[in-house]
C-alpha cells in the first residue's frame, strides 16, 4: 500500500478529525509531483497558513530536483565528451595515421603493434625531436588500456628535490609544506599507462624507487608507513647513451634491464629522406588551416632545400620550419625565400656550402616562379604570364635566357 492510499484510507477514518491539504510540486508548466500533508481539523485561518508553508516547501522541493536534474545533466554530458575525446585520442594516434612510409618507419609500425597489447615495459631510443612522445601515445592508444589514464612526466624538467613526490606523491605532514595528502603520477595512472621521458636524468636515489615500483608493482609515499599496489604500463624514453652511463655508473644496470624490455629505436630524420616531403607537406597543411591560409603546394626548389638540410632538430625542427613558411608565405606556394635562413644557406648542386652571388640568386629566384607558373598553365606561356601579372613577351625571353624546357611541362596535370 502507497503512502498516499494510506494517508487516504486514514482520512476516511477520521475525516471528522482531519483535513487533507495537497499541492501540486512543480517546475515551470511541469508538474512532477504532489505534495499533501494530514492535519487536524482547525480554523481556515490556520489551514491557510499550513497551505503557504506547503507551498514553500513544494518549491523548495522543485528546486531539489531541478538541480538534481541538472547535475545528472552535466554528468551524462560529460560522460559523452568523455568518450568523444577517447575515440579522438584513439584516431589521432592510430598507427595509420603516423606520417612516414621509409622502411625505418615501417620497423618502427610493426614494434608498436607487437608490443601495444603486452604489459612489457618499453624503453624508447632517438634523438631529440624524433617523435618518442608520439610513439608513447600510440602504444598505449592502441592497447587495451587506452580507456584509462595516460600520464607523461619530463623526468629532467622537474627538480631532483620534487621529483620523488611527483612520481609517488606524499602523506599529509611529511615535511613542512605537506599540509594534505598528494597522490603522485603513479597512482594517478592506476590502470593505465605512465610515460617517463627523459628517464635517463633521474638521480641514483630516484632509480633505486623506480626500480622497486617495476619489480614489486608498489609504491611508497614520501612519509608513508605502508606501501600501495599499483597496476601501471611503464613506458619510458631518452635521447642519452645509457649503455655508456651504465660503464660510469651513472645509470643503474638493474633498472637498465628491467627498462629495456622492449627497446624502441625511432631513425634521425635525415635517414628517413623518403618522409621529408610527406611531413613537410602534413606540416604546412596542419598551419595553413591554422592561419586561414590557402597554401597548395611547395615550389620545386624549396623542395630541393628541405631535401639537402642535413635536420640536426629533426621532425619539430621541420615542424618548426614549415609552420614559419605558413605564415611568411604571400601566395598559394611556398617559395625558397619563405623558408628559414638555415635553410636558404644550402647548396642543392654541390655538396660543400658556399655563397651565391645576388645576380645568381636572382636567377634562381626567377627560374622558380616561372617554372611553378608553366607547371601550373600546363606549358601555357599566356597563361604563365597572367599568374606572374607580366607579359607573354618578357615570359618567353626569360624562358629562352634561363633555359627553361617549355616542353616537359605541356600536357601535364598540375
Amino acid at each position: 500500500m502507497s503512502w498516499i492510499q494510506a494517508a487516504y484510507k486514514a482520512f476516511q477514518q477520521n475525516s471528522k478529525k482531519l483535513s487533507l491539504i495537497c499541492l501540486p510540486i512543480a517546475m515551470g508548466e511541469e508538474k512532477i509531483g504532489t505534495l499533501a500533508v494530514l492535519c487536524k481539523s482547525e480554523c481556515e485561518q490556520d489551514r491557510d497558513g499550513t497551505r503557504h508553508l506547503m507551498s514553500i516547501i513544494s518549491i523548495f522541493v522543485a528546486q531539489e530536483i531541478k538541480l538534481k536534474r541538472l547535475l545528472e545533466s552535466e554528468k551524462e554530458a560529460l560522460r559523452q565528451e568523455n568518450t568523444l575525446l577517447r575515440d579522438e585520442l584513439k584516431s589521432r594516434y592510430n598507427i595509420h595515421n603516423m606520417i612516414g612510409n621509409s622502411n625505418a618507419m615501417h620497423q618502427v609500425y610493426e614494434s608498436i603493434t607487437q608490443v601495444a597489447n603486452s604489459n612489457a615495459t618499453v624503453l624508447i631510443r632517438g634523438e631529440s625531436g624524433t617523435g618518442k612522445e608520439l610513439v608513447a601515445h600510440a602504444i598505449h592508444y592502441n592497447s587495451p588500456r587506452a580507456n584509462m589514464p595516460f600520464i607523461k612526466i619530463n623526468c629532467g624538467a622537474i627538480p631532483e628535490s620534487l621529483i620523488e613526490s611527483e612520481l609517488f606523491g606524499y602523506e599529509k605532514g611529511a615535511f613542512t609544506d605537506a599540509q594534505d595528502v598528494k597522490i603522485g603520477k603513479f597512482e594517478a595512472a592506476h590502470g593505465g599507462t605512465i610515460f617517463l621521458d627523459e628517464v635517463g636524468e633521474l638521480s641514483p636515489a630516484v632509480q633505486v624507487k623506480l626500480l622497486r615500483v617495476l619489480q614489486e608493482k608498489e609504491i611508497e609515499r614520501v612519509g608513508a608507513l605502508y606501501p600501495i599496489k599499483v597496476n601501471v604500463r611503464v613506458v619510458t624514453a631518452t635521447n642519452r647513451d645509457l649503455e655508456q652511463e651504465l660503464t660510469t655508473k651513472q645509470f643503474r644496470e638493474d633498472l637498465y634491464y628491467r627498462l629495456n624490455v622492449f627497446p624502441i629505436f625511432l631513425p634521425a630524420l635525415k635517414e628517413r629522406h623518403a618522409d621529408i616531403l610527406l611531413l613537410a607537406e602534413h606540416f604546412l597543411d596542419k598551419y595553413a588551416k591554422e592561419n586561414n591560409k590557402t597554401i597548395a603546394r611547395i615550389s620545386s626548389l624549396a623542395i630541393d632545400l628541405l631535401s639537402s638540410y642535413h635536420w640536426p632538430g629533426n621532425v619539430r625542427e621541420l615542424e618548426n620550419c614549415m609552420e614559419r613558411a605558413a605564415l611568411v608565405c604571400r601566395t598559394d606556394t611556398i617559395q625558397a625565400t619563405d623558408l628559414p635562413p638555415s635553410l636558404q644557406r644550402v647548396d642543392t648542386t654541390n655538396t660543400h656550402n658556399k655563397d651565391l652571388s645576388y645576380q645568381c640568386m636572382v636567377e634562381t629566384f626567377e627560374r622558380e616562379l616561372i617554372i611553378d607558373a608553366l607547371k601550373k598553365s600546363k606549358g601555357n606561356k599566356s597563361k604563365a604570364a597572367e599568374y606572374l601579372n607580366t607579359t607573354q613577351r618578357i615570359i618567353g625571353y626569360k624562358i629562352q635566357t634561363l633555359g627553361i624546357a617549355i616542353s616537359k611541362f605541356k600536357n601535364k596535370s598540375l
